[in-house]
């Protein structure tokens, strides 16, 4: 197997470095074939001595024809009881033989609950394996990144314990907290703006306040900007419009607004923090125009890019990006889960509707579950518990997918997933050599998504049922409703449309919408709650009540565009923007969630501790 890129810092020159790095690209994706191989062998090696693997009879092979033949292809329920073994405190090798770590917290939903992805020691390697191919693949295309810094707006999140001790958080908060992050040595395309103090602040307000602080600061020196996620970085863009006069004072005295408590955060920033009037006075000038378009390249100049996720949900941001943007390139670098990170973009400034992702063959061992087109999948579908023979049979391996045909990914990881369904679903866009690069099409089962949130139909739908008996002491019923993600708020929030039976003179109160949005957002999973309550990445929720007959308008128009009388339902969730005006325009009254639902981390997330 060629050999990966070394990670840390060595005396070559950066431009050698990145030779490396690029070479080592081209190895690995013209012999997938055999890499993937190789790789299998290792995991499967590695974790010889796993219970898994040995009650379904794989003890000492390690060949892909028997490992296909024995291993089923599994979802996270077929997953969970082993989760909740390790969970409970359970240390023999279940999944793996080398020791369970942490459990990496998947944004995606289980019963309502984050997934609890099992992870090692050497995962952390990988990752930052595949975060050094990023900055040499996209200097081939803009070059001198090197002469400044990257202005990202990094968070940490929440995290718990399992009843048995293991510590269970997002996976880019453990890379952030990981010494890989945290003591990394000096690397020019690893220069930020924001102090690592400032990423690793648990209060998320003065974190945004101190990274949005640096970054003007350093404005000049400031050569791309991003977060992980589109959301986040309008949210940061936001909060900068919220809060520039109080940001200016900072810059223009040298004092730091008492508002950061943090010691360690507030001697991070002051060797920053210098008093600079004139900096001010131009940040003040373009800050007070009645126009934010274009503030990215008015107050940071030097920008080339802005490096954040717009595939899938995310793509509903990409307007107000180029908004805020003034046309720069929206750069999707690579794809990554919590149960594993996957590939990355070689062509990272091609359009947002473009972007296509080599999975770097050495990271796990990838199979794919065609999707027939004569029942392709939507982000509505749900996925079936389990696979039948004939299914099982139609995976195929990464060198044998086709030009144009969409799959289920299904990875194997070194950390113990054996045959899992990820739940993505890829359309195979090209090649690098003899490697697939694919189109991100859709999460199944997603219906509403704001951030890291993921709301299915069938969550939303229980949810709707429990609020709706508010409404029962008034004698009015849900006839019809959907819903759609409005991102023209920030930050973006869930919008239920309702259209209702009135069977009594008596109004209902407006308090009882307003209890029946709280009711839907307590319904909803934790990550939903999360969003709401911790992170304030979501917005109160909406209901809006449409005028007696908004429906029947409704499929008036989609038969009107095409839909069969026949066979039409109303959609659960609507993002066609002639839809949502008809909608809107219907509206007799609105109603927002008056308080952030209840969130615990971790609570009723590990099955039975007793």
């Amino acid at each position: 197997m060629p050999e990966a890129p070394k990670i840390i810092h060595e005396d070559y020159t950066l431009t050698q470095k990145n030779k490396n790095t690029l070479q080592f690209i081209e190895d690995v994706t013209s012999n997938p074939a055999q890499v993937q191989q190789q790789i299998l062998s290792e995991i499967l090696s590695q974790n010889a001595h796993a219970e898994y693997l040995n009650r379904h009879g794989l003890s000492g092979h390690t060949d892909r024809d028997t490992f296909k033949k024995l291993i089923p292809v599994i979802t996270y329920d077929d997953l969970q009881p082993y989760i909740t073994r390790i969970a409970n405190g359970d240390r023999s090798p279940i999944l793996s033989s080398k020791p369970i770590s942490e459990f990496l917290t998947s944004s995606g939903t289980s019963g309502g609950e984050r997934k609890l992805m099992p992870t090692i020691e050497d995962e952390l390697e990988r990752r930052s394996l595949l975060y050094s191919l990023l900055m040499p693949v996209m200097n081939q295309f803009v070059p001198g990144l090197d002469k400044g810094k990257g202005m990202y707006f990094l968070f940490i999140k929440s995290e718990a314990k399992t009843p048995g001790g293991l510590v269970a958080r997002p996976v880019l908060t453990s890379y952030y907290k990981s010494p890989h992050f945290k003591k990394r040595p000096y690397d020019p395309y690893t220069n930020y703006t924001s102090p690592n103090e400032a990423i690793l602040c648990p209060d998320s307000y003065q974190s945004m306040y101190s990274q949005i602080l640096c970054g003007l600061c350093l404005h000049n020196e400031v050569l791309r900007v991003g977060a992980v996620f589109a959301s986040g970085f309008i949210r940061a863009i936001r909060f900068l419009e919220k809060n520039w006069k109080v940001l200016c004072h900072d810059i223009r005295t040298g004092i730091l607004n008492p508002v950061i408590t943090d010691l360690s955060v507030k001697e991070a920033v002051m060797r920053v923090l210098k008093p600079d009037p004139k900096l001010a006075d131009f940040i003040e000038y373009e800050c007070s125009k009645k126009s934010w378009h274009g503030i990215i390249t008015r107050l940071w100049p030097n920008t080339k890019y802005i490096d954040v996720i717009v595939t899938g949900t995310m793509s509903q941001y990409i307007p107000t990006l180029v908004y805020y943007g003034n046309g720069l390139p929206l750069v999707c670098t690579m794809y990554a889960s919590s149960e594993c990170y996957f590939g990355v973009n070689l062509n990272p400034l091609c359009k947002p509707s473009e972007v296509s992702y080599t999975l770097i063959p050495t990271m796990a061992y990838f199979e794919f579950l065609p999707v027939h087109r004569n029942n392709r999948v939507t982000s509505s579908i749900s996925m079936p518990k389990s696979l039948n023979e004939k299914e099982q049979q139609e995976l195929i391996d990464l060198s044998d997918v086709k030009l144009g045909h969409e799959y289920e990914l299904v990875v194997t990881t070194y950390a113990g997933l054996y045959r899992y369904r990820v739940g993505d679903v890829l359309r195979v866009a090209g090649f690098k050599n003899k490697a697939p690069q694919f189109n991100f099409i859709c999460r199944k089962n997603v219906a509403l998504s704001i951030d890291s949130d993921k709301t299915d139909e069938v969550e939303l739908h229980k949810a709707i049922e429990k609020a709706v008996t508010h409404l029962m002491p008034f004698d009015v019923t849900l006839t019809e409703y959907t819903s759609y993600a409005d991102t023209t708020t920030i930050p973006g929030h869930y919008v239920i449309f309702w259209e209702l039976s009135v069977n009594d003179s008596t109004p209902v109160p407006p308090s009882v919408f307003e209890d029946c949005c709280l009711a839907i957002e307590g319904s909803l999973n934790s990550v939903y709650r999360q969003g709401r309550a911790s992170d304030k990445s979501i917005g109160p929720l909406e209901i809006k009540i449409v005028e007696h007959g908004t429906f029947d308008k409704l499929m008036d128009y989609a038969i009107s565009n095409g839909a069969s009388i026949n066979q039409y339902k109303t959609p659960r969730c609507v993002k066609f923007e002639p839809i949502i005006e008809l909608l809107n325009s219907r509206v007799v009254l609105s109603c927002f969630s008056p308080k952030c639902p209840k969130w615990v981390p971790g609570h009723k997330q590990w099955g039975n501790a007793n």
